[in-house]
Formats: structure tokens, C-alpha cells, sequence
């Protein structure tokens, strides 16, 4: 867990030069795999829903489930989540201020992410109507994380924290400005709609 979550910060402060970013994209993960683990231990461990899904409780969770859902799970979301924000950074780089670069970015990347992960639910829920308990587990698992993480994650908790920092979301201490630049990641003087651009650190 630990190995992961670090390469995945590192990769990420490199990707975007801010510190913000990949703090806030490893708790908005950890959040959707931590509903996943929750949605399973109510249904699978308390007895939850047996009539609907199906299944017989045995009172526990298979025990190389929890891993396996971290590992699809955060690479799941993490794609999710570096494909809106590479839009959005593309907007901020072109001057465009962070509030509406947000707004903007959201839109052009919904109905790719919300095709993307109905696929995927769609696959994950046909797992979970399997008679198969470590199938049927599995399924379930991945179909509420992926649902999640597509809509109340990505769709209102990422816009809105986004938001609400503002150009706090590209803050790089001083100390790390020796990262290398990736892609545009400079500072632009154009001002977009007769404001001024955010500065970017």
C-alpha cells in the first residue's frame, strides 16, 4: 500500500509541479476504495441484501479481495483523475483562470469518464450476479467503487475542492522548483476574458 501511494505521489508532483495535487488525488482514491471495503463488509460480512444478491453469508470477506480491489481500484481512479486534471491544467497553462478551467474541464471530460466507468459497471455487475461468493464479491465491490468514484467522487468532491482552493491547487515550495517542466507548465502573462492569469508556481 505504502510503495503505491508513494510512486503515485511522486508521479503525480512531477506530472503537475504541485504539491496539492497529489495529496488530494490519493484521498479522493482512498475514499473510493475505502466505500468499496464498507459496501462489502454491510452486504458480504453483515448479511446484507442476501435475497436480492442471491448468496448465503459466511460472516467474512475473502481474504485476497481487500488487495486486489486497492490495487484495480486505485488505477482506476487514478486514471480517472489524471485524465480530468491534465485538461484542466491544459486550460490553467493557457491562461484560463483556475475557477473556469475547472468548470471547462469537467465538461469536456463527463461524458468520456461517465461512458467509461457505465462500461465498466456494467462488466463488474455481471460478476457480482454470478453464484460464486469470491466472484460475486469481487463484483460487487468494483461496480459500487467504480459508480462512486465516477460520479460523487469525480463528478462533485474533485470540482468542488478544486474550487474552493483556487490557485492553491498548483502551490510547489520553493525547494521543489528544481522539478523538471512537463508538457506547457509555465507561467503565462495572456489574460483571458480581461482578467489577469493566475500566477503559476
Amino acid at each position: 500500500f505504502a510503495f503505491v501511494l508513494g510512486l503515485a505521489f511522486l508521479l503525480l508532483l512531477v506530472t503537475f509541479r504541485s504539491i496539492v495535487v497529489p495529496i488530494k488525488a490519493i484521498v479522493l482514491n482512498l475514499l473510493s476504495v475505502g466505500a468499496a471495503y464498507g459496501v462489502l463488509v454491510w452486504i458480504f460480512q453483515e448479511g446484507h441484501l442476501e435475497g436480492l444478491l442471491n448468496f448465503h453469508s459466511n460472516g467474512a470477506v475473502v481474504t485476497w479481495l481487500p488487495l486486489f480491489l486497492f490495487t484495480v481500484l486505485f488505477g482506476l481512479s487514478m486514471d480517472y483523475h489524471v485524465f480530468i486534471l491534465s485538461r484542466i491544467r491544459e486550460l490553467v497553462d493557457q491562461g484560463v483562470p483556475t475557477e473556469e478551467a475547472v468548470s471547462r474541464g469537467i465538461r469536456t471530460t463527463a461524458s468520456t469518464v461517465t461512458s467509461a466507468a457505465a462500461v465498466m459497471v456494467a462488466v463488474f455487475a455481471i460478476f457480482a450476479s454470478l453464484r460464486t461468493l469470491d466472484i460475486k464479491q469481487m463484483g460487487v465491490g468494483l461496480a459500487v467503487a467504480v459508480l462512486l468514484d465516477a460520479t460523487l467522487i469525480r463528478g462533485v468532491l474533485l470540482p468542488a475542492t478544486m474550487k474552493l482552493l483556487g490557485d492553491w491547487n498548483w502551490y510547489l515550495p520553493r525547494w521543489l522548483e528544481w522539478l523538471p517542466r512537463i508538457g506547457s507548465h509555465a507561467p503565462q502573462e495572456e489574460k483571458v476574458a480581461g482578467k489577469p492569469a493566475p500566477a503559476i508556481r
